[in-house]
């Protein structure tokens, strides 16, 4: 064979495999059409009637799918049980006593094989749109999610103690925490705001209340009455106090007011650009929409599992 006939076989060859990496790795939103067009009706009924039967599911659902992708990126690990060779991501200090939701996400995983036939969506997938479909179902946005992950067969406790930020953090080590994962400040801001439908444990605001200067005296000592100085740590309070059970601004409008509930959330007005961000979304609901849509859809592509890395899983909490 000629190294001209060789050079443009290969070329051809080299072609092909580009375009067939490409083409099988990247995430889409069409990627069940074929496959189980039945699989985002089908998650959306599960998911409705799950934020129907209790609001704060979908803050959940929501958190769930955040502390999955900052840990080694959306693979569904944070589903993963613990076994005699791996301790589970649940058991981290972020989501232990904490982290909820799993049922919900076993329901929909039963429900989406029954009307595929099979196992043919990924757990990661199914998290992805159930986080969509929770946020449209308390009047927030919707947004075309991207398809196609996989799932990881292992999980890491320390990773997720290391990667998921704290109620604690200055607004720098949430910019540079966010940014190790690709993220901006936009980002930051945008994905803060989906606590509006979120709730905090006593014992991860106690020392905001207490020893915290920039916040609202009366709105502290409300707090107080709630979360003493000492035990009650599980006791719940709502990150947006007035429209708990809804997708909206308020949670901006409350940093303004020095009225947010973790040090974390209160930080996102010591920067300047992220400041000018919590000012603008607290009255510009079509902004914050927008910007938390792309947000989301810009976390939900971290690290994926693509083409044949990875698994479906048959049972979220477990690999095959």
């Amino acid at each position: 064979m000629s190294s001209k006939k060789y050079f443009s076989m290969f070329f051809h060859v080299l072609v092909f495999a580009t375009l067939a990496t490409t083409t099988f790795s990247a995430l889409t939103p069409n990627y069940y059409d074929y496959t189980c067009p039945n699989a985002l009706s089908t998650i959306k009924s599960v998911v409705k009637a799950a934020v129907q039967k209790e609001n704060r599911m979908g803050a959940s659902l929501l958190r769930l799918h955040f502390h999955d992708c900052f840990v080694n990126g959306c693979d569904g690990s944070i589903l993963l049980d613990s076994t005699s060779s791996m301790e589970s991501e649940k058991n981290a200090n972020p989501n232990i006593n904490s982290a909820r939701g799993f049922e919900v996400i076993d329901k929909i995983k039963q429900a989406v094989d029954e009307a595929c036939g099979k196992s043919v969506v990924s757990c990661a997938d199914i998290l992805t749109i159930a986080v969509r479909d929770s946020v449209v179902a308390l009047g927030g946005p919707s947004w075309k999610v991207k398809l196609g992950r996989r799932d990881s067969r292992t999980a890491s406790r320390a990773d997720a103690d290391k990667d998921i930020p704290g109620p604690s953090f200055s607004h720098a080590q949430l910019l540079k925490n966010f940014e190790n994962h690709g993220l901006n400040e936009k980002d930051l801001v945008a994905l803060s705001g989906a606590h509006t439908i979120g709730f905090s444990r006593c014992l991860l605001f106690r020392d905001r209340i207490y020893n915290d200067n920039n916040i609202d005296s009366s709105f502290a000592k409300e707090l107080q009455n709630i979360c003493p100085r000492n035990g009650g740590d599980s006791n719940l309070t709502p990150l947006d106090r007035v429209t708990r059970a809804k997708f909206d601004v308020l949670y901006f409008a409350d940093l303004i007011e020095k009225k947010g509930v973790l040090h974390s959330d209160q930080e996102l007005l010591n920067g300047g650009y992220s400041g000018a961000l919590v000012r603008k979304y607290s009255y510009d609901t079509r902004a914050f929409y927008k910007d938390f849509a792309k947000s989301m859809i810009k976390m939900g592509n971290i690290k994926p599992l693509v083409g044949n890395q990875g698994e479906v899983r048959y049972n979220c909490r477990k690999a095959n």
